[in-house]
């Protein structure tokens, strides 16, 4: 019916007025993106696009003291990398687990599905229990977050989160490695914690994203971790080392403050390492309330070992706190040829005096190196250690 065959009198009828089932509609197409992004999770292996997840859940016992599911047990091969059993009520290695002599059920460290059957000489394999997350009793709550500090027992981080050391330790030339800067790159620290021993040591910069993720996925893999604090060097501010940098124009609190800001990015750590430094670690009178903070909070002290200025051996013996300094920087030029040479020359300082560090950027190169170099360590008759093992102890 039309306007021209309407009677008159009656209004012809509107085409617009038949009701659209719009909420049907709407509800339809929520469905479908509902089910479309349950497919997607399930078919691709990483929908976070990348981002580390922690495997198993991490639950807390309830009593304010670290549980069994608070901590990772590691199967280790001396300086050859380690075989990861599940967090949790699982048999640890050596307990009734099933399967053949010679292999253990575990939880791949590399986002495998428990049960993995993995072949490994038994008598080469010990456990080692590192905790995954902060033992509630070495937490301080502060306005920056949580810091670390001595329990009320008298438990020190530096002995909380410390990685036991090889038997042969006290028989061998010892090497304590350190690898800094990660958690600045999410493959880069996904490549250096995949590739790198668990023997050495990986320092975590204060400015990456995801830091507690990043430190318990290293833990997981059984790692010492430490925290690299930025120092003032000679040339600040043109060479800047980055927010919260502790300054020797600044107040004893003003740079207490700054480090407790730094301290609350992750837990886990047994101490810290300079980052640049070279002015602040050559002026005694900032850098002693500085190392007096360190002992008073449990933590061992690495200085880089880069500036031939630096006084702050001094002032970890003058202040008590637990001690450690580079020797040697292994990738100083990041090409392989010196690389290599570093890494023999410090072998033989390690020969000569017993114990050697090295210190190094996790760099593509110098990451697939110092896993390479590592592998052939034993044979050689050197055991790599973690820095809490090549400490100078007050």
């Amino acid at each position: 019916m039309s306007d021209l065959t309407t009677p008159l009198g009656v209004k012809p009828p509107d085409a617009n007025r038949k009701k659209r089932p719009y909420a049907v509609v709407a509800g339809s197409f929520s469905a479908i993106l509902a089910l479309l992004l349950v497919v997607w999770t399930l078919l691709v292996d990483d929908p976070f696009g990348g981002e580390p997840t922690v495997l198993s859940a991490i639950e807390t016992s309830g009593s304010g003291q670290v549980g069994r599911k608070d901590m990772t047990v590691v199967g280790v091969k001396s300086g050859a990398g380690e075989i990861l059993p599940p967090i949790g009520s699982d048999p640890l290695p050596g307990e009734e687990a099933g399967g053949s002599p010679g292999e253990e059920t575990i939880a791949g460290a590399e986002g495998e599905a428990a049960g993995t059957t993995v072949t490994a000489p038994s008598a080469s394999i010990k456990a080692v229990a590192l905790s995954v997350v902060a033992d509630p009793e070495l937490i301080e709550e502060t306005p920056h977050g949580p810091i670390p500090r001595v329990s009320d027992a008298g438990v020190r981080p530096i002995d909380a989160y410390a990685r036991p050391s090889p038997g042969v330790v006290g028989t061998s030339p010892r090497i304590a490695l350190i690898v800094g800067g990660l958690g600045l790159s999410q493959a880069g620290t996904q490549e250096a914690i995949r590739q790198l021993p668990p023997e050495v040591t990986l320092a975590f910069a204060p400015y990456g994203a995801s830091l507690e993720r990043w430190a318990a996925k290293a833990r997981q893999d059984g790692h010492e971790l430490l925290l690299q604090v930025p120092l003032e060097p000679y040339d600040y501010p043109d060479n800047d080392p980055g927010p919260h940098t502790l300054l020797t124009s600044l107040t004893a609190a003003k740079n207490i403050d700054r480090l407790h800001y730094l301290m609350s990015r992750f837990g886990t750590y047994v101490g810290a390492i300079s980052y640049m430094g070279a002015r602040f670690t050559a002026e005694g009178p900032a850098l002693d309330p500085v190392m007096a903070e360190f002992t008073a909070r449990g933590l061992l002290f690495v200085d880089e070992g880069t500036s031939s200025r630096s006084v702050a051996a001094a002032a970890a013996k003058a202040q008590a706190t637990p001690f450690a300094a580079g020797d040697i920087v292994v990738d100083g030029i990041p090409a392989e040829n010196d690389i290599a040479g570093r890494l023999a020359q410090l072998e033989q300082m390690a020969r000569t005096r017993g114990v050697a560090v090295g210190t190094a950027s996790a760099l593509p190169v110098s990451v697939k190196l110092i896993g390479e170099w590592a592998k052939g360590l034993e044979a050689r008759g050197i055991t790599l250690v973690p820095i809490t093992a090549a400490q100078r102890k007050p």
